[in-house]
């Protein structure tokens, strides 16, 4: 097993590793170890982050983006070379089981590698200029500081989603990441670092929301902040970003569904549900926590899911037999337990789980049973608010066109599913379901690269991380006119 390099982090700012003497720990969620230290900074900190990246964008535009591209390439190497170290420390901060912890680095090298491509586009466009002699064209421009601020659940894919556009961009960045797990950060950095990135084109403060997050949300020379987080600050900071004109880009929460038809394939289906559900734990933005199904296969689907989640083996994340790791910490298994007691309260049917884990080996880490309510409504709280663990309510519906119907009827648009043999009802679920990702005979995680990532309603505010899409929160348009007449044109108003 990896070991970890230090017994306490430090930022990284302008290239160089600077401590901070206010710490907290960081807990393996799994076994209740405490692994390492991580600074809590104050404003200070960031405004040496924010100065150096200022000083430091302005030389990184000036590169040429396919030359910035070619940092990118070493970085997706590097992160390939060191995949299954990476995917270890991973899963020793944040619990997810080894083999999600191996596939979210691959994220990484996945993204690093597509971003690098488009150091050789970042495609503008030519137009037909209206007058004679005259050229047009638009271009994509860096904004200059971007800051990003991401969470703990996917602690490097994430960051990998934003700062690989952001970089490639001709920009520079304040990075923001999740206390409860910065030694991706640390190895991220480290990575950027052996890359030959240079001095302060990416710095890394460590601390909380309220204190580093705030202070760079209220820094005039950050000009983008990208968040992923939940929706209550994804607001908050919206509001800030507005008053002061400022680029947000949020990535908040959702409530996702499976919709499960008559004709399914049940066992593809109980498949699909046991890894959206369960898989980190629940702990995603893209996890199923609803199951709408037609009621003529409720009662099948019931079974076969009950028969699968016995089998279910639960623990530490670094043994490859466990499918289950733990929640992230204390306060997100008291958030389940509540939710648990409020869907009881509700008058839903608690089929399978419903408590927490602490036996055995289980006894010292954040462990909860993979919970299964039936017989829920569409209003219901547990039907309604993310819960964020491994719970997963059934919905019984009586037609296609009551799933399409309930699944659009809750605040979040992240990712929908459906389980159907009928392509028609194929063609109409894609076109209906208001999510910003849409799966057929498959569940609700499982995004690519290379396809934009986000949601509608409270999940977003138009923005996506990933695909092309991600370059437009990074850069600016700017319109080009080249009048090689030789005399003054006038648009709109010298056209023949």
């Amino acid at each position: 097993m990896v070991e970890v390099k230090t017994k306490k982090l430090a930022n990284f700012i302008n290239g160089e590793w600077i401590d901070v003497e206010k710490t907290a720990p960081v807990i393996n969620p799994a076994t209740g170890e405490t692994i390492l230290d991580v600074p809590l900074s104050d404003s200070a900190s960031v405004n040496k982050a924010v100065e150096a990246a200022k000083s430091a964008q302005k030389e990184w535009a000036l590169v040429p983006a396919p030359q910035r591209a070619e940092v990118l390439y070493r970085v997706g190497y590097i992160l390939k070379e060191r995949k299954e170290e990476l995917a270890q420390l991973l899963t020793m901060e944040n619990g997810k089981v080894i083999e999600e912890a191996r596939g979210e680095v691959q994220e990484g090298i996945d993204m690093a590698f597509y971003m690098a491509g488009e150091g050789r586009r970042l495609f503008g466009q030519t137009t037909p200029a209206e007058l004679k002699d005259k050229f047009a064209m638009s271009v994509r421009a860096p904004i200059g500081v971007v800051g990003i601020i991401t969470p703990w659940n996917f602690p490097i894919a994430i960051a990998t989603w934003k700062s690989f556009p952001a970089i490639v961009a001709g920009n520079a960045v304040v990075w923001k990441p999740a206390t409860e797990t910065p030694i991706m950060a640390y190895e991220l950095a480290r990575v950027f670092e052996e890359a030959g990135l240079p001095k302060g084109v990416i710095n890394v403060v460590f601390g909380s929301g309220t204190e580093v997050g705030n202070a760079m949300v209220n820094h005039d020379d950050i000009r983008v902040i990208s968040f992923t987080g939940s929706n209550e600050v994804g607001r908050n900071i919206a509001a800030e970003c507005g008053r002061q004109l400022k680029k947000v880009s949020l990535e908040m929460g959702g409530k996702n569904a499976v919709i499960v038809m008559e004709d399914a394939d049940l066992d593809l289906a109980v498949e699909g549900i046991l890894w959206s559900a369960f898989g980190t734990s629940g702990q995603r933005c893209t996890a199923c926590s609803r199951v709408i199904v037609h009621e003529n296969v409720k009662t099948a689907l019931e079974e076969r899911l009950l028969a699968a989640m016995e089998k279910l083996t639960i623990g530490n994340g670094l043994d490859t037999s466990n499918r289950v790791g733990p929640i992230i910490n204390k306060p997100g298994i008291e958030k389940i337990k509540k939710y648990i007691e409020i869907g009881k309260g509700e008058g839903a049917k608690l089929l399978a789980g419903g408590y927490e884990l602490t036996d055995g080996d289980l006894a010292n880490g954040n462990y909860f049973a993979p919970t299964l309510f039936t017989d829920a409504t569409a209003s219901m709280r547990i039907a309604q608010e993310e819960i964020f663990g491994p719970v997963v309510s059934l919905i019984p519906v009586k037609s296609f066109e009551e799933a399409i119907e309930v699944n659009n009827g809750v605040t979040f648009g992240l990712s929908s599913s459906i389980f159907t043999r009928d392509v028609n009802r194929v063609f109409k679920a894609q076109r209906d379901l208001d999510t910003g990702i849409v799966y057929v005979n498959a569940g609700t995680t499982g995004a690519e690269i290379h396809l934009p990532f986000g949601g509608t309603k409270g999940t977003g505010n138009g923005h996506r991380d990933s695909g092309i899409q991600a370059l437009d929160v990074y850069t600016e348009w700017k319109s080009v006119y080249v009048d090689f007449s030789g005399k003054l044109q006038r648009a709109q108003i010298d056209v023949e």
